[in-house]
């Protein structure tokens, strides 16, 4: 299989990266490189492809044994996208033409195609990929990659390899994967039941330590930027949730453990050029168990911090975030003369002194709040602020050239400031700290020398001052978790950074590297582990696997004394020695090392000796052991005198890792370890996009690949004997006709297909690379045969079916030409028949119509004669007329004549004597007209000046005209006046009679209304007295409202608590501090109390007749002393009896429960209601918790009879205003005010009932008695439920996952026919039935309520419905058709038994928008989880498609909107509440009379009952 290929092909990691083939060595300006081959961008990463050379020889080996034809599915390398898929559509015996996806068509070599599942297009159009990379038809490159594509776009960020999780970092908050509730549902299931998880990693690695007493590790590794320190923190949380306790304070272990992780974070992550919180330094935190799985410590060890980065940083990185946290913390800052970042040399290097999204301030306040949990005192805080701002004034020191040669000395002014400041915050003396810089002593036998530096020695002081102080100040936080020294059990979680490859790698990416060669060589040696376990399981026939040993590797590097390593120590130790020097001494000593052909990483070398050097500077040491900070001095302990003789102290920081390395290795070793790989999607840091390069570039260097390669070179394909007959039973359907199981079956296909080297284990069926391919190849082969008999018979049917169609289509066609000539010729019979009769009636109508018109005519003619008569009748009687009244008036018309002739004559004589007289008057008029002329002349003068005085006479005319109307107006109101007072002089004169007796009502009202003032202060003074009590009775209202509240959410959590525990200890200890508390507040206002506590109430002497005999009030009484312990022993008998009918099992009478029955007409009659103080609830209240306590209860008994005695004490007990207080808050203060008010009118009263039944008036005691039985009540009910759920849960687990069906018809009718062939209930639902039938009996036994009946079953419903539905969401292998079939058909099972309904048809439509699948199909469901469901559904039976892309992508855009909603997890919650309250029950339970009930003869030896038996 490749095994000298695969020998050659060296390690997954790198690393040869050092040796990288070195042609020679030469020196360049920028220093001093390993010469390798030149790559392009990122192309250093392809050094990781000779390192899979085993790898791909067998993947290519699957090819060569595939036989290529057209149509088949492959995958083709390309250089953007890395792989792309294609079909083949041309082959020939070395080459192939494909087409890509894009349409693009390709011609390349067979061996550069690997096979493509032909069953991954519908996964991938429906957007689902396998969980498990083991699953994959075809293990290879581009399949992993494609599948973790499909996942990521999809949210689903956790894959498994086998053991190993792969995680890809989203870039975005995913709250709902990381919730308390998904926690709850990993915990417990194995690895791999659910959807892959880091929660079931870390479950995995907890259980694992518990059951097998062995510690754990998980190691996450990743590029920077991957998502390691979020991976590890949620497994961290994880731990804590299993592994913490239930009640802690505010600094247990598990909050320490987890406030770890923001301390070391500020401590030790930065921004950089990939990362925005990087970790800068690797971390392996062992939590450690005691020996009942308990966290009991942790500790931490960091590895390889970089102390470079405390002072030098490039654009646009940062340091370390604790600097601007600091410099961001207001009064702090002040208090150290800090300010903006931006002031100071350390920080300001770059321009970045903000993160996006991160309020430094606030991230100051966690840092300190963290400190306080893990148990760093404020001292020490105060410390180790003061030593961050020592170090960031530090580093603005600045040197300018002393007066001597060599030598410096302070800058300027503001240096000075700096430095002082410096010694301030160190707490030591500045001169000496400046000297410290500035100077080295070198101790001799003659003595010491001083030895001046100049500034650049100088500064290079400073900043390894810096280093040092910071160094030991993370280690010391580190170690500030407390540990548990007497733990044998942990869990480790390393940290730690991945394969490192950039343009230019220097000394820390070579200590990275190195630690990643030896986790790859632990990664190897675990997953070939993990293939020889997993051969053993199945009890197969395996050889040696050889697997890629990277040791050589490690000894090139670690090995002494040759070892690159020990050669790095020996040139530090030397002054004179450079990297040149360096580089030399590596060449000549490895220059026929095998490893150099295949190096690709070049390491610059000019750094290397100066980072590898860890001075330990004596006078540094000195000056702060010797300052006054405690906390700083306990940082540097003193120097053993050796030391001393020397200002330097050489350590090697590559040896000192080496050796950190190896311990950390040992303990791995120690452990059982658990791998998860982080992938970084994309560079930009940003969600939804895939980078396919970079993605399979991680996949290669953090080992997925090479576990894959392992699982290749053994046998890489392994299937379920269910699952390899259900896909390749078609291959020999003779032999599936169920006689033979499926390993047989199995074996005698592979046989036929004359397969080799295959093994058959106890479950599955193992094949060597290629296998599979073959496989695929005949069952295509036999899938187009059929195919082409299908569409051969298909197209014989069509034709068949056209031919009939013509056929019938031609008879109907001439049938209906017939029978349109014959409907035409009886249409025209019948329209000329039609015709004829139509012409008789027309005739006929015509005659008719004639001898109309003439009979009409005739008519008209007779009416017009007529007419004509009358009228000329009429014209002749008015002529007549006329001529009568003519003859009348002729006689007086000659009279007239005769008058009118007489006075013509008289006129004309007349007439002639005018005409006389007229020629007279002519004459004399003429002459009196010249005279009027004359006079006229003169008058028309006279004319003109009267018109000028007629003008101003007008004028004047016109005032005196308005004068007048004026006048007329006031004289009209002087008038107007005058009459009225005329009437007022009246009406002065009545009213000065009446002043005169008003007079005299006036003294009289006087006096009356000086008595009625005096009336008037007395009644305001007492008004002022009301005022002032009302407002002092409403603040005691308000006061009670206010207690009774209290009281109201102390009952409630008495009553929750006495769900959880028993009430004696709990419900007694609270009611009596309650009563205590409020015994001065809860009496009835006016009323003396003694005599309300003392005396007989009212209900008692109505009760009680006998409290009125003469014996009891007999001066011979009882003494005191005796009545006190006679009452004791009756109460003892009491407490006794009731206690006896507690723990009996009385039984029902007539559907009551006799217990309730008798108990409650015990208290009646003892009055127990009506006492003040009594202990007698609580001792019925103790009897029945202690009898629920018992494991072998009978829960529904107890049930009923705590619901018949609630019921009774709701409906015959009146609670009393004051003291009442109901389970569900009423109205207002008016409501209260109301029951106050009659509390104070009647405080014990009877009211008949409709039963005739007397309501007591109950006290203070018996209220609680009735709330402690309600919580007692829900207890039991919370009891029962949880046991019924308890009860299911196993069967459930056997109902989630549909059986495997039998393989009877394999390949022959299970995808035939279009029918769907329902699977009926297994015997997992008729388990499930026949347990609610056995429930519903036992509770019908004990009677109990069919309201309680209902509430259980309704609640056991929803639980199942919750159980039923997670699993879905959490295992994809649930969320498919044929068990969908399954689930609905068990849950119709249950539908029948409830409502005895018929089955409905499960098939849905495709829906075709996301509205119709809210509104119609899914209306109750979230968002959420409707994307959840349609992402992790696929149809195994007839592989279609229920939801298409686009709906998916809209409800995929929908949750990034809402990704704010916390909203939100797609998993349902147990609904835990207690669905009822003492109102419902009362409502809901029928009346129960207890009068009928007859003491048990058990029962009758007690003197208490003796009044029962002789009221029956």
């Amino acid at each position: 299989m490749g095994c000298a290929a695969l020998r050659r092909a060296g390690s997954m990691g790198l690393f040869v990266t050092l040796l990288a083939a070195l042609d020679k060595v030469s020196t360049s300006q920028d220093g001093f490189l390993f010469r390798a081959r030149p790559l392009p961008d990122r192309a250093c990463w392809q050094a990781m492809r000779t390192t899979v050379l085993g790898f791909r020889h067998l993947i290519l080996s699957q090819t060569s044994k595939m036989s290529l034809r057209k149509g088949s599915n492959v995958w083709i390398e390309d250089k953007e996208r890395a792989w792309i898929p294609a079909e083949v559509v041309d082959v020939s015996e070395t080459h192939a033409v494909v087409v890509t996806d894009a349409g693009k068509k390709i011609k390349t070599l067979r061996s550069k195609l690997l096979p493509r599942d032909p069953d991954a297009d519908d996964a991938e159009h429906v957007g689902v990929g396998v969980d498990d990379m083991t699953k994959l038809t075809y293990l290879s490159e581009p399949g992993v990659l494609y599948n973790l594509a499909r996942r990521y776009a999809l949210n689903e960020i956790y894959t498994y390899t086998g053991s190993i999780l792969i995680a890809v970092n989203p870039f975005a908050k995913l709250p709902h994967l990381y919730n308390v509730h998904m926690m709850e549902q990993y915990k417990g299931a194995q690895l791999g039941e659910l959807s892959p998880h880091v929660f079931a990693v870390a479950d995995s690695s907890f259980r694992a330590m518990v059951n097998e007493g062995r510690s754990q590790s998980i190691l996450v590794s990743g590029e920077s930027g991957a998502g390691k320190t979020e991976t590890t923190k949620m497994i961290m949380r994880y731990l804590t949730y299993v592994g913490g306790r239930a009640l802690g304070d505010y600094r247990t272990v598990e909050r320490q453990v987890l406030e770890s992780n923001p301390l070391l974070e500020a401590f030790g992550n930065a921004k950089t050029s990939r990362n925005d919180n990087s970790s800068r330094f690797g971390k392996f935190v062992e939590i450690q168990f005691n020996g009942t799985g308990k966290i009991s410590g942790a500790a931490i060890r960091t590895y390889l911090l970089e102390r470079s980065r405390v002072v030098q940083i490039t654009d646009p990185e940062r340091n370390y975030h604790c600097f601007y946290h600091l410099c961001a913390s207001g009064k702090d800052a002040e208090k150290y003369k800090l300010g903006h970042p931006s002031s100071f040399h350390y920080l300001n290097q770059s321009k970045t002194y903000e993160l996006n999204g991160v309020n430094s301030s606030h991230e100051y306040l966690n840092t300190r709040r963290a400190m306080d949990i893990v148990g760093i005192s404020l001292d020490e805080q105060e410390a180790i602020f003061r030593i961050l701002a020592a170090i960031l004034h530090l580093g603005n020191i600045e040197f300018s050239p002393g007066k001597e040669h060599d030598s410096s000395t302070i800058k300027d002014q503001k240096s000075s400031f700096h430095l002082q400041m410096t010694a301030d915050l160190f707490m030591c003396d500045a001169d000496l700290l400046l000297a410290t810089l500035c100077t080295r002593t070198m101790h001799t036998r003659e003595g010491s020398i001083v030895i001046t530096l100049d500034c650049t020695a100088a500064l290079a002081s400073r900043d390894t001052l810096a280093k040092t102080v910071y160094a030991r100040l993370v280690e010391k936080i580190n170690r500030s978790v407390g540990q548990d020294p007497n733990s044998r059990l942990q869990v480790g979680v390393l940290d730690i950074y991945g394969f490192e490859s950039f343009e230019t790698n220097s000394f820390e990416q070579f200590c990275i590297n190195l630690a990643n060669e030896k986790l790859q060589q632990h990664f190897n040696e675990h997953v070939f582990k993990g293939e020889q376990e997993e051969y053993t399981k199945e009890e197969i026939n395996w050889s040696y696997i050889e697997f890629i040993d990277n040791q050589d590797v490690l000894d090139l590097i670690e090995k002494k004394p040759v070892g690159i390593i020990a050669l790095l120590d020996e040139a530090c130790m030397f002054p004179k020695s450079t990297h040149k020097t360096f580089a030399t001494k590596i060449f000549q000593s490895f220059r026929a090392h095998p490893r150099l052909e295949k190096a690709k990483v070049t390491y610059r070398t000019d750094s290397f000796l100066d980072k590898n050097r860890d001075y330990i500077v004596v006078e540094h040491c000195n000056l702060l052991s010797s300052s006054k900070c405690s906390f700083l001095a306990g940082l540097f302990p003193s120097l053993p005198e050796d030391s001393s003789r020397s200002s330097y102290k050489f350590s090697s920081v590559a040896s000192r890792f080496k050796q950190q390395l190896q311990a950390l290795m040992e303990t791995l070793k120690t452990t059982e370890p658990h791998y998860i790989r982080c992938v970084k999607p994309n560079s930009l840091n940003r969600p939804q996009i895939f980078e396919n390069q970079s993605v399979l570039q991680q996949l290669r260097c953090g080992g997925v690949l090479e576990a894959v390669r392992i699982s290749l070179a053994g046998y890489p394909t392994r299937r379920t004997y269910s699952e390899f007959v259900d896909r390749f039973g078609l291959l020999s359907l003779e032999l599936t006709d169920g006689s033979y199981d499926e390993k047989i079956l199995t074996e005698r296909i592979l046989k036929k297909i004359k397969l080799e080297n295959f093994q058959l284990g106890r479950n599955k069926v193992f094949l060597r690379a290629g296998q599979i391919a073959i496989l695929d190849s005949r069952r295509a082969e036999v899938l187009d045969n059929a195919s082409k008999i299908i569409q051969s018979r298909f197209r014989t049917f069509i034709a068949r079916k056209e031919f009939n169609l013509i056929r019938v289509t031609a008879i109907t066609l001439q049938a209906y030409c017939r029978g349109c000539l014959s409907r035409s010729m009886y249409l025209f019979k019948k329209q000329e028949a039609a015709a004829v009769s139509i012409q008789k009636y027309a005739r006929r109508w015509a005659h008719w119509k004639m001898w109309k018109a003439c009979f009409l005519f005739q008519q008209y003619r007779s009416h017009v004669l007529s007419i004509q008569c009358a009228w000329r009748r009429k014209l002749a009687r008015r002529e007549l007329w006329k001529l009568k009244r003519e003859a009348n008036e002729a006689g007086a018309l000659r009279e007239a004549k005769n008058k009118l002739e007489k006075e013509l004559e008289d006129l004309t004589w007349r007439l002639q004597l005018e005409k006389r007289l007229r020629v007279s008057n002519d004459e004399a008029k003429s002459v009196e007209i010249s005279k009027l002329k004359k006079a006229m002349e003169l008058l028309n003068v006279e004319l003109d000046a009267a018109k000028l005085a007629t003008d101003s006479e007008c004028n004047k005319n016109a005032f005196l005209q308005s004068q007048l109307e004026f006048s007329k107006k006031e004289k009209d109101a002087l008038e107007s006046r005058l009459t009225k007072m005329e009437e007022m002089s009246k009406e002065n004169a009545v009213l000065k009679s009446s002043v005169e007796t008003l007079k005299k009502e006036k003294m009289e009202l006087e006096q009356e209304l000086l008595a009625t003032r005096k009336d008037c202060n007395q009644t305001l003074e007492k008004l002022q007295e009301a005022e002032s009590k009302c407002l002092q009775l409403q603040q005691n209202l308000q006061s009670f409202e206010e207690k009774l509240s209290n009281c109201e959410d102390e009952n409630h959590v008495l009553r929750q608590k006495s769900i959880c525990g028993s009430p004696t200890g709990s419900l007694s200890g609270f009611f009596r501090p309650f009563s205590e508390k409020y015994s001065g507040t809860l009496t009835v206002p006016n009323m003396d109390r003694k005599h309300l506590l003392d005396s007989p109430t009212a209900s008692k002497i109505l009760l009680s007749p006998r409290s009125l005999s003469p014996r009891s009030l007999s001066p011979r009484s009882i003494s005191e002393p005796r009545r006190s312990h006679v009452t004791a022993e009756r109460h003892q008998d009491n407490h006794e009896f009731l206690l006896r009918c507690i723990k009996e099992d009385l039984g029902f009478k007539d559907g009551k429960p006799v217990a309730a029955c008798i108990i409650f007409k015990c208290l009646i009659h003892w009055h127990a209601f009506e006492a003040e103080r009594t202990t007698i609830f609580d001792c019925i209240i103790a009897g029945i918790n202690g009898v629920l306590k018992v494991i072998d209860t009978n829960l529904p008994y107890w049930l009923s009879n705590a619901s018949a005695l609630l019921c009774l004490l709701q409906r015959n007990l009146r609670a009393n205003g004051l003291l009442s207080t109901p389970f569900r808050r009423s109205g207002g203060p008016s409501g209260l005010a109301g029951r106050m008010a009659q509390g104070v009118k009647s405080p014990l009263k009877h009211v008949g009932s409709e039963e005739s039944v007397l309501l007591v008036e109950a006290r203070y005691p018996a209220i609680l008695f009735k709330q402690q039985l309600t919580a007692c009540l829900e207890k039991t009910f919370g009891l029962i439920r949880d046991n019924m759920k308890k009860e299911i849960s196993p069967l459930l687990s056997l109902c989630i996952q549909a059986p495997k069906a039998t393989r009877a018809a394999a390949g022959k009718s299970s995808k035939s026919s279009g029918v769907v062939s329902q699977q009926s209930p297994t015997s997992h639902w008729d388990s499930i039935i026949k347990f609610l039938d056995s429930l519903l009996t036992h509770l019908r036994k004990n009677h109990v309520p069919s309201f309680f009946i209902c509430k259980l079953i309704t609640q056991v419903f929803s639980f199942i419905n919750m159980q039923l539905f997670n699993s879905l969401l959490l295992r994809r292998e649930c969320c498919t058709f044929s068990n969908g079939e399954y689930l609905k058909s068990g849950l119709a099972e249950l539908e029948r038994w409830i409502v005895n309904a018929t089955d409905e048809v499960i098939h849905q439509k495709r829906k075709t928008s996301l509205e119709e699948i809210r509104q119609d199909l899914c209306p109750v469901l979230t968002v959420r989880q409707i994307y959840r469901i349609s992402t992790m559904y696929w149809d195994d039976k007839y592989s279609t498609q229920s939801v298409s892309s686009e709906v998916v992508s809209q409800m995929k855009d929908i949750l990034s909107k809402d990704s704010h909603i916390v909203s939100n997890s797609f998993l349902l919650d147990d609904d835990l509440s207690i669905p009822f309250s003492t109102d419902d029950i009362s409502k809901a339970i029928p009346l129960q009379d207890p009068t009928d009930i007859e003491l048990p003869s058990s029962l009758r030896d007690f003197p208490s009952a003796q009044f029962l038996i002789r009221q029956s």
